[in-house]
């Protein structure tokens, strides 16, 4: 007797890192006690279209990393159901939780990532919050927690001598441009799908780095930088990155500072809040040692 051994082939995992926030929400419960609530979501990127999205509720009396981690395990395998892998990545950015975090995706052998570069879960607590929770009994109007814009007080420090690179350019792209992105040859960087809505002939300000020896050197750095967005303060341009680190740039004449300022606020109106830093050897070579597509959510909350 032949035994039939063929088996169905194994269903490829979706990739993807998570962003996770776990704190207290908006709403008061029946038993007098705030509402505390684990969010998760996946990092959207171009090879996949959908995301993955994964809430529990955690009773007050119960916040602590054996609860947390006992529920990353049940999205763990919630996500298996759907077709996503395990992450081997959590970006969170809620600094007053990080040891209950970090204690849980360390017991799960997840590297924990302190970073505000965390754009879909801003998007999905927003979607909570102006959708979900004000129908939900007990809803509170106004803020309870710190959120995601919260203001730092770290001053900014100067880049490293060895990250400055040759020269530097404050320059535009097409939203149509940027949409093409997954095409164009990088060695590091970061990008993520633009919004399809967006108009195609608005223009994305940015930073472009040119360093005709180091440029790959530079563009490792700025790859563990976690950059989040670019600001003028006064007339300086600084670079927010990581948790709630401020790198100052460079610095610029009053009117530049001024015209690049107001090309930051129309860039609130038109295109998300979206920004760019690239990095090349030189202008004229048409490949990028690094690009990171950014997002100044601060503007656009």
């Amino acid at each position: 007797m032949k035994i039939n051994n063929k088996t169905e082939p194994l269903l490829e995992l979706k990739i993807s890192d998570w962003e996770l926030d776990f704190y207290s929400r908006p709403i008061i419960e029946s038993n007098g006690k705030k509402r505390w609530e684990l969010i998760i979501c996946s990092t959207r990127g171009y090879k996949k279209e959908d995301i993955f999205l994964w809430n529990k509720k955690c009773p007050a009396n119960e916040v602590n990393s054996v609860w947390l981690t006992k529920s990353l395990n049940e999205a763990i395998i919630e996500a298996k159901k759907q077709g996503w892998a395990k992450p081997s990545i959590v970006r969170f950015w809620r600094s007053s939780m990080k040891s209950i975090i970090k204690k849980s995706l360390k017991a799960l052998s997840i590297e924990a990532l302190v970073s505000r570069r965390t754009y879909n879960l801003h998007d999905r607590i927003g979607f909570l919050e102006k959708e979900i929770y004000p129908r939900e009994k007990g809803y509170v109007r106004g803020v309870l927690a710190p959120t995601f814009t919260s203001k730092t007080d770290n001053l900014s420090k100067p880049l490293p001598e060895a990250v400055r690179g040759d020269a530097l350019t404050i320059s535009e792209i097409s939203i149509g441009e940027l949409k093409t992105a997954e095409n164009w040859p990088m060695e590091f960087g970061d990008i993520f799908p633009i919004q399809q809505d967006a108009n195609d002939n608005d223009l994305v300000p940015g930073l472009r780095l040119f360093s005709k020896d180091r440029s790959l050197a530079l563009s490792a750095w700025f790859s563990c930088l976690e950059p989040i967005k670019l600001t003028i303060s006064k007339n300086q341009l600084i670079l927010e990155a990581s948790e709630d680190d401020k790198w100052l740039v460079t610095d610029l004449p009053e009117k530049d500072a001024n015209i690049l300022n107001r090309k930051f606020l129309e860039n609130k109106k038109n295109s998300f809040g979206y920004q760019f830093i690239s990095i090349q050897s030189t202008p004229y070579v048409e490949k990028f040692a690094g690009f990171w597509i950014l997002r100044d959510i601060e503007l656009i909350s």
